[in-house]
């Protein structure tokens, strides 16, 4: 991955209010977050090049705090290349991130594989054309912050029309819908875990999204016959999406991930090489894209094994690695 300089992010934020702002909003927004005001030479030089102008008085500043301006910039722009480019920098400056805009949000599916459609393959407009009862698209726009409850609630309300609806039920009947979608009783536990935070957190942590298609083959595992199908990984079994483009990935391990199929029910399924390397093999390449991925195996979320500590434990380390609300004191 190419190494983020400073010279390289005063330009990306310089090409980026450009893009977003015009000449006296460059000038204010500048002096409102606390930038140097320009030398007496510089004055016009908003109005002949807004990029120069911002380059110039970004000058001096040390990487951490062009990030951390660059982060209040994002907020300003309402999408393009620049802005898109400067969150990819802003994301490898700081060490994580998953590059790329995220255009498309399937999850929570409770049924029957969605049937999928690209409307417009130029601007990756997706439309679900059958089985749209069984999952739920979220089509709105997502950049560096996180994706909230509050955010997601207000997008629920909108969709099922509940706008007189008090908030707080509008989130109540949200997590209904998500816990539907759920397989087994440890990924109830899981969720259950994490829904115990928004009482005490609020509503403004990322909030904890189910059943996730991360990527999607519109055909049958059959129709490839006896070769490997070129998605491995379609679902996700839970999905955060922290600011700075974080997505930090869940999964409950069954038995399913690490053993074939037994003959009869009897038998005790046996253990499969083939099958746990192909899963440490998707997750390398998942990593290698910018995602964290943890998982949890089955035994450790039984009945009377600890789970609701340890889960309460690995949440409250998550937000503290991502300096979120949650962190232990």
């Amino acid at each position: 991955m190419e190494t983020v300089t400073s010279g390289k992010l005063r330009e990306a934020i310089g090409e980026a209010l450009r893009d977003a702002l015009s000449s006296s909003n460059v000038e204010r927004f500048c002096t409102g977050i606390g930038l140097e005001a320009p030398n007496p030479e510089l004055d016009d030089i908003a109005f002949r090049s807004r990029r120069a102008y911002v380059v110039r008085r970004l000058m001096g500043k040390d990487l951490p705090e062009l990030v951390r301006i660059a982060s209040q910039v994002l907020d300003e722009c309402s999408g393009g290349e620049t802005a898109d480019t400067l969150a990819q920098l802003v994301a490898q400056a700081q060490g994580g991130g998953v590059a790329g805009e995220m255009k498309n949000l399937l999850f929570a599916a409770d049924g029957p594989k969605p049937q999928v459609v690209l409307r417009d393959a130029i601007n990756n407009d997706l439309e679900v054309i059958a089985n749209e009862q069984y999952c739920l698209v979220y089509d709105r726009p997502w950049r560096t912050n996180a994706l909230t409850l509050r955010q997601l609630g207000q997008w629920w309300a909108d969709r099922d029309q509940l706008t007189d609806v008090d908030e707080t039920e509008v989130w109540y009947l949200l997590l209904q819908r998500l816990h539907r979608s759920l397989d087994n009783e440890p990924e109830r536990r899981i969720f259950n875990a994490y829904a115990q935070r928004y009482p005490r957190l609020g509503p403004d942590i990322p909030v904890l999204l189910p059943q996730v298609y991360l990527s999607y083959d519109p055909y049958p595992q059959a129709r490839y016959g006896p070769e490997a199908a070129p998605l491995a990984r379609q679902r996700m079994d839970f999905l955060l999406l922290f600011p700075n483009r974080v997505r930090v990935v869940i999964e409950c391990d069954g038995v399913q991930h690490y053993a074939d199929d037994p003959a009869t029910a009897e038998e005790r399924p046996p253990a499969s090489p083939r099958r746990y390397a192909e899963m440490v093999a998707e997750d390398r390449a998942l990593r290698l894209r910018g995602y964290e991925i943890y998982r949890f195996g089955g035994y450790e979320l039984m009945e009377g094994s600890g789970a609701e500590r340890l889960l309460e434990e690995f949440f409250d380390a998550l937000a503290a690695r991502h300096d979120q609300p949650g962190s232990p004191a």
